[in-house]
């Protein structure tokens, strides 16, 4: 490291893998990416279907100052690369009672709609639920999401700063026990108990905070032209152009130290050395010793341990008829409570809550196909996987039926994706798609944060702080690069001058930084 810039292996182009690629080889690392698969993006991937690739992983792009700030911290502008259109319907709701809600673009709107379906004391619950959860989301985007090593003084100074945020907080209640109290009207507390599964928990189990998520999507929801796989292909590219190697159908099989210090991978193609390794997988794969004996102690057991909700996921292409669909749609389960209760006992639900992304809402002729994605919560590997594919194929459409909405050709089995699946898709994961549980007060802190016990191992992704989905994915992303370069700096002898495309004298943003040797 005397005289070339440091060598980075990333292990996995999942978003967060790839977004440290583009900022570490902006910085002048020597980056190569090692995915197993044969496409960039990990869980925001896609399938065929006869109407083009359908988005089979994340559907919702939020908090989009995340993206822009990735994009304008390697002097990029998110949308010279990507068209992003806001929705003005951030989701719809349907209950069996006959109850629908729109959620939309705008407090006012929403506001609006909620007193139109359930009533004036509905909206001002809301009202005080939305005014709740902004506070929340204002206080602890800092100290938690923003912050690489979050701890529990750093959230106690937050907090003491504004005492009342503590009767917010709810400490001691969970998160359905918090919307018991907060709406009168059981549907309304149904609908943003679901939030607990965008982390993978379910809201009897998770905290009483997690209801700022409700925040994350008031703020805005987009859709990306082309779907979300296109994020993951335009970010590759980006890496790419700043001299990020990649190699796709490659898994990773040991990462090698010497001497203490992480030294490379293993591949089946032979070794790939390295100053440093990022690991963007599932934590659990150290732990349990996939990637080596040697790597087993980078992360505590409690950092990847109890396991989060699974799902079961169609994407497929068809005609829909009968209930009108919004880009995002929610019908609900008719017993708020029965969903939980089955993924609790690792079994299929079969009361379950459905949600729908129309990916060509808007877009396409009514007697054309479509492309859809269906998902059902699941418990991490259920007990009889390839019985109960057959039965949650035919319970989802069912139930769809009793709403009135059909698709034709009605999918089969084959365009379904189930816990045992994904366990395929991503090794050590038991199916699990949002890493560890969210269940518990102190589960956030417990979540690994970018270094690891290992000299030269760091972890980027859902499965490490600040957790899952997309845009903490980006942000695990850029505190791992940040770690990287702090570490890389303190053990550097010499600075390099010169860099892979010229001389630079660095920008903290919109320039090449110069290469730490």
């Amino acid at each position: 490291m005397n005289s070339t810039a440091a060598k980075v292996v990333i292990v996995g182009a999942g978003i967060g893998g790839l977004a440290a690629a583009l900022r570490l080889s902006h910085q002048g690392c020597d980056v190569t990416v090692v995915e197993m698969h044969a496409a960039p993006g990990g869980k925001m991937r896609t399938l065929p279907s006869a109407a083009g690739p359908v988005d089979a992983g994340p559907t919702v792009l939020t908090m989009r100052p995340v993206f822009e700030a990735l994009f304008a911290d390697v002097g990029e502008t998110l949308d010279t690369y990507l068209t992003l259109t806001p929705l003005q319907t951030l989701a719809r709701h349907y209950w069996d009672d006959g109850a629908t809600l729109d959620l939309m673009a705008t407090p006012e709107a929403s506001l609006a709609n909620v007193i139109a379906t359930f009533g004036n004391k509905a909206g001002a619950e809301f009202a005080a639920f939305s005014a709740r959860t902004k506070r929340l989301f204002d206080v602890f985007d800092g100290p938690m999401m923003q912050t690489a090593e979050p701890d529990q003084r750093g959230v106690t100074k937050a907090v003491l700063k504004q005492p009342g945020i503590i009767r917010d907080m709810a400490p001691h209640r969970s998160l359905a026990g918090l919307l018991k109290g907060a709406f009168s009207d059981p549907r309304l507390a149904q609908l943003f108990g679901r939030y607990a599964t965008y982390v993978g928990g379910s809201p009897y189990a998770s905290p009483a905070i997690l209801s700022l998520i409700w925040q994350a999507e008031a703020r805005g929801v987009w859709s990306v032209d082309g779907g979300m796989h296109r994020l993951a292909q335009t970010i590759a590219k980006l890496a790419a152009d700043r001299g990020a190697m990649f190699q796709y159908n490659t898994p990773a099989t040991r990462i090698t130290r010497q001497g203490g210090k992480t030294t490379g991978i293993e591949t089946p193609g032979g070794h790939i050395p390295a100053d440093i390794v990022l690991f963007n997988g599932e934590p659990r794969a150290l732990t349990t010793g996939q990637l080596g004996e040697g790597s087993k102690a980078a992360v505590s057991a409690k950092g990847t341990e109890p396991r989060s909700l699974s799902a079961y996921v169609h994407a497929f292409a068809a005609i829909p008829t009968g209930t009108a669909l919004a880009h995002h749609t929610v019908f609900f389960g008719q017993d708020p409570k029965a969903e939980f209760v089955a993924l609790a006992k690792g079994e299929m639900p079969t009361d379950a809550t459905l949600y729908i992304c129309a990916q060509d809402h808007g877009t396409t002729a009514p007697d054309t196909p479509q492309r859809f994605e269906i998902i059902m919560n699941a418990p991490p590997i259920p007990r009889d996987p390839e019985k109960e594919k057959a039965q949650c194929q035919t319970l989802i459409f069912n139930r769809l039926r009793q709403f009135g909405l059909q698709f034709s050709p009605e999918p089969g089995p084959d365009t379904l994706t189930t816990p045992e699946g994904f366990n395929t898709l991503f090794p050590a994961s038991n199916g699990s798609l949002y890493g560890r549980s969210p269940h518990g007060l102190m589960a956030a802190f417990q979540r690994p944060t970018a270094r690891t016990k290992i000299p030269g191992l760091y972890l980027c992704g859902g499965g490490a702080h600040p957790g899952a989905g997309v845009p903490m994915a980006v942000l695990s992303a850029r505190h791992a690069a940040a770690a990287i370069m702090t570490d890389l700096a303190l053990h550097s002898t010499s600075r390099q001058t010169a860099m892979r495309g010229g001389t630079s004298t660095g920008s903290a943003t919109a320039a090449p930084k110069q290469s730490l040797s």
